[in-house]
């Protein structure tokens, strides 16, 4: 199948091309992807749920356990993009990739753009503050009740948070990536980073100026506590694809060596055993 289809306007017979007319991306297949022997998979440089290391490596929850399914399908070959959070959904439906291993939220309101797996993990919330705390916050609904400003990346899920919780949109400052936290932090451009326990935790150990806020409380949105879980997203197109990684997906989160990957990125037990207590169909329900 040709990825991109260009449509030829002919002319005189034929002999003279008069246009050239664009149609939109088509995505790859399983049955090409497994011919091809390539699948191209993008990640959000976000640690502890994908990320390229050092050495160009791809590493996270996301793409060891992609790496498996890759396999088990009798893929060769994985090509990896790196790529800001909020373009993982774009890139997907302009057919720069054929999967994303970010470990993405899985929510109704991207459920109508993408198709995702099964959840492959599950995680609860944090907030990473300036050293000592200063401002003494310890969760979302501060935001609300104060003039505090909050900070989250373009295109995460706690922008719906917040906006259940009234925080008024003045007192949100957006930035673009995760490393960018510590600075917008640090230097009082906001006085909180809103994000994932775990990526709160990582972003704490990389620099003396932040800390994650200490007894923090998860938010509590239409009077449930807020869990996050995630799964590999795909192209509308792409059910196949989605279908046969749901089915190795299932065989692998059975075994001891799904449950030592993501405790080895620092999940806990607990967190592992959340991925199993709801359905994509679930998730994706309004």
């Amino acid at each position: 199948m040709i990825n991109k289809r260009k449509q030829f306007v002919l002319g005189l017979a034929g002999a003279c091309v008069m246009g050239l007319a664009g149609a939109p991306a088509v995505s790859a297949d399983l049955a090409e992807i497994q011919k091809n022997g390539v699948l191209r998979v993008a990640v959000a440089n976000e640690i502890p749920y994908g990320y390229m290391d050092v050495n160009g490596e791809a590493k996270g929850v996301g793409p060891d356990v992609a790496k498996h399914i890759a396999e088990a399908l009798g893929i060769k070959k994985i090509e990896w993009t790196t790529t800001n959070f909020g373009s993982l959904i774009p890139g997907l439906k302009a057919n720069r990739y054929d999967m994303v291993a970010a470990e993405m939220a899985i929510l109704p309101q991207r459920c109508e753009q993408v198709l995702f797996s099964e959840p492959n993990s599950s995680y609860g919330e944090g907030l990473l503050v300036a050293k000592g705390n200063p401002k003494d916050i310890h969760d979302y609904e501060s935001f609300a009740q104060s003039d505090h400003k909050i900070a989250i990346m373009a295109g995460a899920d706690q922008l719906e948070m917040l906006q259940a919780l009234k925080v008024p949109e003045s007192r949100i400052v957006t930035i673009s990536n995760n490393a960018d936290a510590i600075s917008t932090v640090s230097t009082g451009r906001a006085d909180g980073y809103a994000a994932t326990s775990l990526t709160v935790g990582e972003l704490a150990s990389k620099s003396d100026k932040v800390e994650a806020a200490q007894n923090f409380k998860d938010p509590v949105v239409n009077g449930t506590p807020v869990r996050s879980w995630g799964g590999f997203t795909f192209d509308k197109d792409s059910t196949a694809l989605r279908d046969a990684v749901n089915t190795e997906l299932a065989k692998f989160k059975k075994t001891p060596a799904w449950e030592k990957i993501l405790t080895g990125y620092g999940f806990s037990a607990e967190d592992a055993k959340g991925s199993f207590t709801k359905t994509t169909a679930e998730l994706c329900a309004k």
